[in-house]
């Protein structure tokens, strides 16, 4: 039943993210402004709202008391890899120790994760082997890990280099350059989106599309209103480069 309703929540979440987050950017990051409520400091937000999906997709797997095969255990690294990242590394890494978070927006990732570690942990430990074995199942499964990874290094490589745009103790905004950053405003969306649309296609499962749809609803409106500031901030800006995807939008 829980899982029945994680997968309603994650499917309809997508849409009305989608929908609103084109009209009401979300406050954190450069985002941020007040009448949002409480908030918390930046690395405290990403750390708390993050780590459920660490924790619960790991916790239903090894709790199932069913077999897990190798393949599962490496599509549970992958995931745990991901979201290492995400709690304990990157929020430690943020410049500047002044940029807060609400508190309303945490407590929405935090049952979000949850119920999406929920679901896809559920289905991990369902289904021992993810395929028949056959030729089309097992390039499937290569085919969305080698997405997943090549995401997954785009993201870190976009952070990074955002990063390295400050020296130590700078806070203000500049205009990043090299590599994707020539063609999108935002090529570490453009990763996870990539990481999590593999991460559908190597699982082949409900939890998995529903993760996928979910991450394009979030970033896409998000990185749309990146590039809107930067134009708006920087009158250089590049004109040409899309929000998201190359080429495209």
């Amino acid at each position: 039943m829980l899982n029945t309703i994680s997968l309603l929540i994650i499917f309809i979440s997508a849409p009305a993210v989608f929908s609103v987050l084109f009209f009401f950017t979300a406050p954190y990051g450069r985002h941020f402004r007040a009448g949002w409520g409480p908030s918390v400091t930046a690395r405290m937000g990403w750390f708390i709202m993050e780590s459920p999906a660490f924790l619960v997709i790991g916790i239903m797997v090894f709790t199932s008391g069913r077999p897990i095969s190798p393949l599962t255990l490496l599509l549970l690294g992958l995931w745990e890899i991901h979201y290492l990242y995400r709690s304990c590394v990157f929020p430690f890494l943020i410049h500047g120790t002044g940029k807060r978070f609400p508190v309303v927006l945490i407590l929405f990732a935090f049952i979000f994760n949850s119920l999406n570690g929920y679901a896809n942990g559920y289905y991990l430990s369902l289904t021992p082997s993810l395929t028949d074995g056959s030729f089309i199942q097992g390039l499937r499964v290569c085919v969305g890990i080698a997405l997943f990874i090549g995401g997954f290094v785009t993201h870190i490589w976009s952070d990074r280099a955002l990063r390295r745009l400050r020296k130590p103790g700078e806070v203000s905004y500049k205009i990043p350059t090299g590599g994707l950053f020539d063609y999108v405003a935002n090529p570490n969306y453009f990763g996870e989106i990539t990481e999590w649309c593999g991460w559908a296609i190597a699982t082949w499962s409900l939890p998995g599309l529903g993760f996928a749809l979910f991450t394009i609803a979030n970033l896409v409106p998000r990185a749309w209103s990146n590039r809107k500031w930067y134009i708006a901030t920087f009158p250089d800006y590049p004109r040409g480069r899309k929000s998201v995807i190359p080429f495209v939008f």
